[in-house]
């Protein structure tokens, strides 16, 4: 049995690395018969892997694409190089494939050989990308260890720095991985605080041992994307706002990010926006910065505060005249 599977696998990896095959070719590469390669074709066909066959003297076997993706199978050298070209996904939030070259990630590395995550950390550890990366950039590997912890509901240990710069140990109880173009979030359950919290995944540093496996809770929010924008965009600010703005959603959504503020489709020509800032002289700037016409629905403290600016400007402007 042993010696077959290896012939599979040997087989699976000729019909991979080469488009065409003939039986003969096949045959003498393998080490068997003719009636031996036939089999070990049915074999794979019954696991999945869409092998097409013609007929004739000038035929062969060949790959074909599947309706669903049986395993793959990588030598070293494709091994590192997809694991490198995913941790570059994951740790540059590339738009549109950052959360599943995470997830990705974690199913590589949780099969990768020692010596390969030796090449690979190297790799990773010696090569400076041109383009510098944001300060809050999330660590590929702890992103991983983050993923692999909320698909087995493993309860996580880790430290946390708040955006003063103070730490604190918590035990939370995972439950997914938000990304936006700019950065990424844990949504988990925090046992001490006994409620649901949004950490920032680059403040984590993982304290292991993990565990044990606890039954998934449900999440907070049936939209966690929504319920994470909200979060960093409004609840963590000292004052928060609803702003209408005079141009329908979607050309709102392509100046406001998921993390500066939570859009509502108003009507075909205006949308509501929540938002947060450290201060009222912040909101303005940033409401103004958007370059769209506005109303201010509450709080009324900052429609005063855009006439007392608006008033400055002014003087500032009959001064320089």
């Amino acid at each position: 049995m042993l010696e077959t599977s290896a012939r599979l696998l040997r087989l699976l990896s000729l019909l991979q690395a080469h488009r065409d095959w003939s039986g003969s070719e096949l045959a003498d590469r393998l080490g068997v018969t003719a009636r031996t390669v036939r089999r070990d074709v049915d074999r794979l066909r019954e696991l999945g892997y869409p092998v097409n066959a013609s007929p004739g003297t000038g035929g062969g076997y060949q790959l074909g694409a599947g309706a669903e993706l049986p395993p793959l199978l990588l030598d070293d050298e494709e091994a590192v190089a997809v694991a490198v070209g995913l941790r570059t996904a994951a740790g540059n939030g590339i738009e549109g494939i950052g959360e599943a070259s995470v997830r990705a990630l974690a199913k590589l590395e949780q099969v990768l050989p020692h010596r390969l995550r030796r090449r690979i950390g190297a790799l990773n550890a010696y090569t400076v990308p041109m383009l510098r990366a944001p300060q809050d950039q999330a660590d590929p590997s702890v992103l991983t260890e983050l993923a692999n912890a909320c698909r087995d509901s493993e309860r996580l240990r880790f430290e946390y720095r708040d955006h003063n710069g103070t730490v604190s140990r918590r035990t939370v109880d995972p439950h997914r991985l938000v990304c936006t173009e700019r950065r990424w979030y844990l949504v988990a359950w925090d046992l001490d605080r006994d409620d649901w919290r949004t950490f920032r995944v680059d403040r984590v540093t993982p304290k292991p041992p993990h565990g044990p496996r606890v039954p998934p809770r449900t999440p907070p929010a049936e939209d966690l994307a929504a319920h994470v924008s909200r979060g960093v965009s409004t609840a963590t600010y000292a004052e928060t706002a609803v702003i209408r703005l005079r141009v329908p959603a979607e050309r709102a959504a392509a100046v406001v990010s998921p993390s500066a503020g939570v859009l509502e489709a108003e009507g075909p020509g205006s949308c509501l926006l929540r938002t947060g800032a450290g201060s009222l002289d912040v909101m303005v700037v940033h409401v103004v910065l958007l370059g769209f016409d506005f109303e201010v629905i509450e709080p009324v403290e900052l429609t005063e505060h855009i006439r007392t600016v608006r008033d400055r400007l002014s003087r500032a402007l009959d001064g320089s005249g």
